[in-house]
């Protein structure tokens, strides 16, 4: 009797979790006018019927926002996610990781000068005394830091204004900043205005690589390791289905997703790159590589006064689990 009571209680509390899973949501992070193939599994509802449950889905216009939306509990996943606001949270002792590689894009992200300044690499020290509009704490940011490092200029000679990519793209078009970095629609919008100082090509000869990442707290990861590894590899899939066969239609729904019209959004995604789950786990990505230029971004930003002290490491940073775990999916 009592055994039969004991078993009855357990699957009972087992359909009340059945039921509590069920009836769970999630809400996941992401960025408009930043055109991924992971829009398109969002638009046919591969998220949900995947992990089960509903994700909601909210919209930043910085990786810092992200990082605050994750600290008060409100987003349990952000993806693509600059590496530097994600530097900038762990290092001021936010417990987050880093799940995946969500895109690399050193075209996709930099620095505009104004046309009528007429100042390219060659004269970029001409820029010494002028004013720019920076998101700061995010990719463009850690790119502008290396940038001016680059061309010799000081930074306490410059007047630094913070601004999100579309707002300073609005200041460099009425000419309220001389310079204007930025990613997204904000950078193409830039780029009606003047010209770029280095190439992606360029700025990753000198090291500047520019990613984003799929980030959640720790804590969220710990007890929800499926829930992650499931997000995951839905993500893997579209990415997978987007290198392998690009299809008008795909690009269609993620140009609607993304809140641009298809030419813009074909534009962006071209100078875009998603690395399959191998590679992100290689030592090139998540393996090694990652962790290392995690230390140096924050090392960046140190010196330049935008964080007081960088972690040791940021290999406890990385958590390859769940990404490992896709792979079977």
């Amino acid at each position: 009797m009592i055994k039969k009571t004991t078993c009855g209680f357990i699957a009972g509390a087992v359909m009340a979790m059945s039921a509590q899973t069920a009836s769970a949501e999630i809400t996941a992070g992401y960025f408009l006018e930043w055109p991924m193939p992971f829009l398109a599994a969002k638009a046919s509802g591969a998220y949900d019927e995947a992990l089960g449950m509903k994700v909601n889905w909210v919209s930043f216009e910085t990786g810092t926002a992200m990082s605050a939306a994750m600290a008060s509990g409100d987003v349990q996943l952000s993806l693509s996610q600059g590496v530097p606001p994600f530097v900038v949270a762990a290092s001021g002792g936010q417990d987050i990781q880093v799940v995946d590689v969500a895109v690399s894009y050193s075209d996709n992200d930099n620095c505009v000068v104004s046309a009528g300044l007429e100042i390219d690499k060659d004269s970029a020290g001409e820029l010494a005394g002028k004013k720019v509009a920076v998101p700061l704490g995010t990719a463009a940011h850690y790119g502008f830091l290396r940038q001016m490092d680059h061309f010799g200029i000081p930074l306490d000679s410059l007047q630094v204004v913070d601004m999100a990519p579309p707002e300073g793209a609005a200041a460099l078009s009425q000419g309220a900043v001389d310079f204007a970095c930025g990613y997204g629609g904000g950078l193409g919008r830039m780029k009606e205005y003047g010209n770029v100082l280095l190439t992606g090509d360029e700025k990753e000869e000198l090291g500047i690589l520019v990613f984003d990442v799929t980030s959640a707290p720790a804590s969220f990861i710990a007890e929800n390791g499926d829930t992650v590894a499931k997000f995951l590899a839905v993500t893997a899939a579209a990415n997978e289905a987007w290198n392998t066969n690009p299809t008008d239609e795909m690009m269609t729904v993620i140009a609607e997703q993304a809140g641009m019209d298809l030419d813009a959004a074909k534009s962006a995604i071209a100078t875009m790159k998603f690395p399959g789950v191998d590679d992100q786990l290689s030592e090139a990505w998540l393996g090694g590589n990652a962790a290392t230029f995690m230390k140096g971004v924050a090392d960046v930003f140190v010196e330049a006064g935008s964080i007081d002290s960088a972690l040791d490491s940021y290999e406890d940073a990385v958590n390859t689990g769940p990404l490992t775990a896709a792979k079977g999916m």
